[in-house]
């Protein structure tokens, strides 16, 4: 996983959650950090458009979504595979 990547998103979910970066770990969930629903949307969207990237994320339906929201380190890792099929 990308340095730059791991960064860049750990930067989205905090400015979400108005923490620092160095207040997110890689375990944590996004309710532990306090991010709502609204601000989850607005975090995939930022990260659609920092990696140029389609997230497959249903708002509507987040269990039914083929990308993992269960933690940080989660989310970092399906936007690196991610991103890996848009370099394919």
């Amino acid at each position: 996983m990308s340095e730059d990547i791991r960064n860049r998103i750990i930067e989205i979910i905090a400015e979400q959650a108005v923490l620092e970066t160095s207040d997110v770990s890689m375990e944590q969930t996004l309710e532990d950090l306090g991010i709502d629903s609204l601000g989850l949307v607005e975090a995939i969207f930022a990260i659609e458009e920092s990696f140029d990237i389609s997230v497959p994320f249903n708002a509507n339906e987040p269990s039914e979504s083929d990308f993992d929201i269960s933690s940080v380190g989660a989310i970092i890792e399906a936007v690196s595979g991610l991103v890996a099929e848009q370099k394919g």
